[in-house]
């Protein structure tokens, strides 16, 4: 069982950069594929960010990429996800997750990960 929890949500302003921080229980972090969804209101979880194992291989969705990154650091069991030039469209409740398993061509699918945090809200006004 591995648990996830999640900080950094807020509100901040267009234009404004937040990071959030999930840190996870267990020993074997550096093997997990580790990811970031976001859910608007009414509307499926969505992935935003994932880095595959430690491989440093990374992928985003396209509505955030060149303005998110998502970083780990496997010494601390940490995942960041730094959010750059943020939009009012970026408004929504943000989830970490770890896969323990997940094949490179499945990580932009919530089905892959087995294990979520309890989300941080992040709102950005216009």
């Amino acid at each position: 069982q591995v648990q996830l929890e999640e900080s950094g949500g807020g509100l901040v302003q267009t234009g404004d950069s937040l990071t959030l921080s999930c840190v996870a229980s267990g020993r074997a972090f550096r093997t997990y594929t580790v990811g970031w969804f976001r859910q608007f209101p009414g509307k499926e979880r969505e992935f935003v960010a994932a880095e595959f194992r430690s491989y440093g291989h990374t992928y985003y969705a396209d509505s955030v990429k060149g303005r998110f990154t998502i970083s780990r650091d496997n010494a601390k069991n940490t995942v960041h996800l730094q959010m750059n030039k943020l939009k009012p469209e970026d408004t929504a409740v943000y989830y970490c997750a770890i896969a323990q398993r997940a094949i490179a061509s499945t990580v932009q699918r919530p089905t892959a990960y087995d294990y979520w945090g309890q989300g941080t809200q992040v709102t950005v006004s216009s």
